[in-house]
């Protein structure tokens, strides 16, 4: 499950980080493997700025689920800092522990310049040496690449037990090439990026070069989910994300807004510019009844050959969050 602890309209903060704790606790009751949360910076329908902060409170409050980030985006932060933030949860909470990490900012130019104190940000030609050193000062060196100064000289703990797994995040080629090459894990975001699906799938397949850390692929596959009584009102249930992917394209941004309110919204934006560009997007979530979503999941785990699937949910409400995560349970064999 990877959850953004978003805001819904007359709401706030605590109560959105409070959804994604109970979801956390729930998910973990319902046998899920993984809970992960993303991060995003300055935007007003979502909670998770820092993943590292949520995960120490999440992997506390719940006994048996892994907990991680997907993900934290590289660009934002120091190689050491990282480290040392998932070093210090693996310490606490042994085997527990996804580090994922993406190379995009997750937010806009003038506040990923704010992160990182820099204005030319992390380009692509940097990202590669920056996750090496992630891995190196983690202890998880490749043996096909010379540790850098920064790993020579630090490490991210004084005395290592176990290590956080390490996935790397993608919606394209780029990422796929770069975890075959260094033969970590790798997670492909399809609930948002579709176009590039069964491309880098393969290519991470075809491409990978075994690590000490993994010696055969191992792929993720995300889709975004939401399961009602019917068709009909899993759409409605559906309007508020929606409206979330529009205004994320227009830049308007605000809180999660009802499904009544969505469905308003989306009846005026009929027939305008901004109903073309929704109408343009990649049509990949799946909102439907359980059974129906199974089927659905399944084509597209066998279409990619995923070892995992991750499933996310943009909803207004936790309660309907939670209610996909146990009909998944309960239909999923």
């Amino acid at each position: 499950m990877l959850d953004l602890a978003t805001v819904r309209e007359d709401s706030t903060s605590a109560d959105a980080l409070a959804d994604t704790t109970a979801l956390a606790r729930a998910a973990d009751d319902l046998g899920f493997r993984r809970f992960w949360v993303a991060e995003h910076h300055n935007m007003t329908a979502v909670a998770s700025t820092s993943p590292a902060v949520l995960i120490a409170h999440l992997a506390a409050s719940t006994k048996n689920i892994r907990v991680g980030s997907g993900g934290v985006m590289l660009p934002n932060h120091p190689a050491l800092v990282v480290a040392e933030q998932f070093a210090m949860l693996e310490a606490l909470h042994p085997g527990r522990i996804d580090l994922g990490i993406g190379r995009a900012p997750g937010t806009d130019p003038a506040t990923a310049a704010a992160l990182r104190r820099t204005t030319d940000g992390l380009g692509a030609e940097q990202f590669p040496a920056e996750l090496l050193d992630v891995l190196g000062l983690l202890g998880q060196s490749h043996p096909a690449h010379a540790p850098s100064a920064l790993v020579r000289r630090f490490s991210a703990t004084p005395a290592q037990g176990t290590t956080p797994e390490v996935w790397l995040l993608g919606s394209s080629t780029f990422s796929a090439r770069l975890a075959a090459a260094l033969g970590v894990r790798f997670a492909y975001a399809h609930h948002f990026g579709a176009l590039q699906t069964l491309e880098a799938m393969a290519a991470y397949r075809a491409e990978f070069r075994p690590s000490p850390e993994l010696a055969a692929p191992h792929a993720m596959v995300s889709a975004s989910v939401l399961i009602a009584d019917s068709a009909a009102e899993a759409a409605h249930l559906a309007g508020p994300s929606r409206v979330m992917a529009i205004s994320l394209r227009t830049g308007r941004l605000g809180p999660i807004v009802s499904p009544d309110d969505a469905e308003g919204i989306l009846a005026q934006l009929r027939g305008t510019a901004a109903d073309e560009l929704l109408a343009s997007l990649p049509g990949t979530q799946i909102a439907t009844t359980a059974d129906r979503a199974v089927v659905e999941l399944d084509k597209l785990v066998d279409e990619t050959r995923a070892d995992e699937l991750l499933v996310t949910s943009t909803t207004y409400d936790v309660a309907t969050r939670r209610t996909t995560l146990e009909r998944l349970a309960a239909a999923w064999t």
